[in-house]
């Protein structure tokens, strides 16, 4: 008789025994040889000071080892068109999973680009008005501002058997949504011809005032040798032809100097250059050209709508499709939970659910017809976070960088809940996080430091909160800081006063910011704190706004470009060695011939992302051989490059490198807490609150008034916040007025007035619930803000 063998109930399965994601030797930027073990299917929170390695590790070593990994299961010929990853520099990564990353990107600053369309739910919606509007006009193209009309019509050859053939004459009609006018942008451009050019002079003579189109250059070629006018004529002296010509002729075929060029007026080339682009993505110069020379007004066919007059006449229950995108989202998803059509049911169930995800992540105030390069870094994340909601897939590693920028303490718990769901579904989260509240929540904590760049990529603490907390760590040290009250506040010396704002949800705020003090505004997210500013402060002389927008610059561009540190170093190094400043500019003479000064050499894959691999000629180093042999006190350029701004501040602080200039500007760098990045790192890599900082300090060298700052405490670590109040006051101290965005308790506390709006989101929001100073709003408790502050100071 055959025996059963059976295996006891207690014993585990083999299967079950893969519970950790091991990382040995990892040695990613900075990181030093680390090792750790992360548990699966547990939130784990990265925490450490900025700079230390969390995002080497997190971002640069396991999830870039997952999404290699992912790419090598594809065919050979797939593969042949995808980028080739790099393998990062570790010794050994086991139990890795499918890594979704949500991270701070902006979400891109095309201007046809909205929240709507970033998310589906205008596909959504435009099937929806396809199968129930009236009347009925078409397929849901026929409600896409992003499709235009087509109609075309021609001969074609129909077989009819036998050989025999008959021409036919077929008409072929495409219905799309896109307003013709305004080619489904909203706004139709108008030119200052003044800010063009000066009509006084000739084109010879430096008439044109647009931005990169100088006569020693290929523009000056062009309208030289084009023929349809005399570039030594005074413009206004050009006949109409000719004026029009300059400024409005379409692309033409023209012979210069034996070679074939494109003749195009000045207009449609800028509408082409510059127009095509979000104007808050351009650069400063750039931006104020088209502030100066190109009005935007509300297109008069669509009324902003950007859709033609038959999307807008189909409607559902009164409302047309525009009518329901620039509702606030969770008005929308009562609207939609409200619309009872079993025949479209399966639809309103996606589309209810994607509205809810947005009230769930704290979106609810933003509306569909929003354009996407207006989000926030915070708000971008949460958008992208909306997909992976409700997702069936289970076993993932969710990878999330600091997940509450731009939360008001009140949100944050909704933000917890909602990575702890993610979590029971069986995912392993890691998060890259320094707030107090958000790190509470971890399963495990991973410490790293113990300091910033060479000081940092080692393991200080792994293990629970509690442990964290008892650790004799920089993190576990300050886990409870709390910052309190001051005793007394600054008096303001004046007020600039605000009056009838009313952009985007503000209901004609009156307010009276105060001047010469430490201001922090505040109140939950989609209140109006950023639209107060940049509908009514901003812009005001004196007031320079610091925000976490993109530095915008190549790939060439670093902290010592952009504050022109490099300028007076180059100086130094032709100076010692007896040469030309240029040799030491990796964009000028001294560049590597073969990166042409880029240090990595890019392969375009036409529409998959560009492969970079460093260049073995100067071995990333940018610079020709023969620079690197000019030194300054034993030094070459790419040497001072490598060293981090501590290292510089020694080095360019006395002895032979004594340069009194660079030294100014390294000072306001370490003022500002980036004594760790590195001189010549890319601009590109740097992180919000990075870029944020570095552009207070290049701002720090002008004579502003008032600085506006959005929230500073971005990617601040804990012991790092003290610092910033700091600098904050001397900024106070010096006779500027300082007024801060901010949700940070610290920040709030440590202020001299609070204006706080609310007393929600949206058109919950837009009005001041509160002003004056901190000890006032937590000894009433009347706002949100103020209860939450309570409880941070301990009253």
């Amino acid at each position: 008789m055959a025996t059963t063998t059976r295996t006891s109930p207690t014993a585990p399965h083999v299967a079950d025994s893969h519970d950790l994601i091991r990382v040995h030797g990892a040695r990613v930027n900075n990181l030093k040889d680390l090792a750790v073990e992360i548990p699966k299917r547990r939130l784990t929170v990265f925490t450490g000071v900025s700079g230390s390695g969390k995002s080497s590790l997190v971002f640069g070593t396991i999830a870039a080892e997952s999404q290699r990994l992912i790419n090598e299961t594809y065919s050979a010929f797939v593969q042949g068109f995808m980028p080739s990853l790099a393998r990062p520099d570790v010794d050994l990564l086991d139990g890795l999973t499918t890594a979704i990353i949500v991270d701070q990107e902006r979400m891109g600053a095309n201007p046809r680009s909205t929240v709507g369309t970033a998310t589906d739910a205008n596909a959504m919606l435009r099937i929806l008005f396809s199968r129930l509007g009236k009347p009925h006009i078409g397929s849901p193209n026929a409600y896409s501002f992003n499709m235009p009309s087509v109609s075309a019509s021609g001969a074609i050859t129909v077989e009819r058997g036998a050989g025999r053939t008959r021409a036919e004459k077929v008409t072929f009609t495409r219905l799309g949504g896109m307003c013709p006018r305004c080619e489904g942008k909203g706004n139709v451009t108008d030119f200052d011809l003044s800010a063009l050019y000066d009509e006084n002079l000739s084109l010879n003579e430096g008439a044109l005032r647009v931005p990169g189109y100088s006569m020693e250059g290929w523009y000056g070629r062009i309208y030289r040798g084009c023929g349809f006018f005399d570039p030594d004529k005074p413009i206004r002296k050009f006949t109409k032809r000719e004026l029009h010509d300059l400024l409005w002729k379409t692309p033409t075929k023209i012979k210069v100097d034996g070679i074939n060029l494109t003749y195009e007026g000045l207009i449609p080339k800028i509408q082409k250059s510059f127009l095509s682009k979000d104007v808050d993505a351009m650069q400063p110069h750039i931006r104020a050209f088209v502030e100066r020379a190109v009005t935007f007004t509300r297109c008069p066919e669509c009324g902003g709508t950007r859709l033609t007059q038959d999307a807008l006449s189909s409607k559902i229950r009164g409302k047309n499709i525009a009518d329901l995108c620039s509702m606030q989202i969770s008005d929308l998803a009562d609207w939609v939970r409200e619309l009872d059509e079993p025949s479209v049911a399966p639809l309103l169930a996606g589309l209810q659910h994607l509205l809810d995800s947005f009230a769930q992540v704290g979106l609810g105030y933003l509306s569909l017809d929003r354009p996407a390069g207006t989000l926030s870094g915070g708000e971008a994340q949460r958008t992208k976070m909306i997909r992976h909601l409700g997702s069936s897939l289970t076993d993932v590693t969710y990878v999330f960088d600091e997940p509450t920028i731009g939360l008001h303490p009140h949100d944050i718990q909704r933000m917890n809940d909602l990575l702890l769901q993610l979590r029971d579904k069986g995912n392993t989260v890691l998060v890259v996080e320094h707030k107090p509240e958000a790190i509470a929540i971890a399963d495990h904590v991973i410490d790293l430091g113990p300091g910033a760049g060479s000081n940092g990529g080692t393991v200080c603490f792994e293990g629970t909160v509690e442990q964290l907390r008892g650790s004799d760590t920089t993190t576990g040290r300050h886990l409870d800081d709390r910052t309190r009250l001051k005793p007394s506040v600054r008096e303001a010396t004046g007020t600039l006063e605000v009056r009838g704002a009313a952009t985007n949800n503000l209901r004609d705020v009156d307010v009276d910011i105060p001047l010469g003090v430490l201001c922090v505004l505040t109140g939950v997210a989609g209140s109006g704190k950023s639209s107060l500013v940049q509908g009514s402060v901003a812009g005001r002389d004196g007031v320079v706004v610091i925000d976490q927008a993109g530095i915008r610059g190549s790939r060439r561009s670093n902290p010592a470009t952009y504050t022109g540190l490099l300028d007076p170093i180059r100086k130094a190094f032709a100076k010692a060695n007896d040469v030309k400043p240029a040799l030491f500019s990796a964009n000028s003479e001294g560049a590597c011939p073969t990166c042409n000064g880029a240090g990595v050499i890019y392969t375009d894959l036409g529409v998959m992302a560009t492969v970079e691999s460093t260049c073995e000629e100067c071995d990333g180093k940018r610079f020709q051989a023969v620079v690197l042999d000019y030194t300054l006190a034993g030094r070459n350029i790419a040497d001072v490059l490598e060293m981090s701004v501590t290292q510089a501040l020694s080095f360019f602080g006395d002895g032979e490198a004594r340069i009194p200039a660079a030294h100014r500007v390294l000072d306001r760098l370490a003022d500002v807490g980036l004594g760790y990045l590195t001189l010549g790192q890319p601009l590109t890599t740097l992180s919000g609150g990075e870029r944020q900082r570095l552009k207070l300090a290049a701002q720090m060298a002008e004579k502003a008034a008032v600085y506006v700052l959005d929230e500073p405490t971005t990617g601040l670590h804990l012991a790092d916040v003290a610092q910033l109040l700091g600098l904050l006051d001397r900024l106070v101290e010096s006779g500027r007025s300082v007024i801060v965005i901010e949700h940070h308790q610290a920040v709030m506390a440590h202020a001299d007035w609070v204006i706080d709006l609310g007393p929600g989101a949206g058109h919950d929001g837009g009005r001041v619930v509160f002003e004056g100073p901190p000890a006032d709003l937590v000894a009433a408790r009347s706002t949100l803000t103020g209860q939450h502050l309570a409880a941070y100071v301990g009253a």
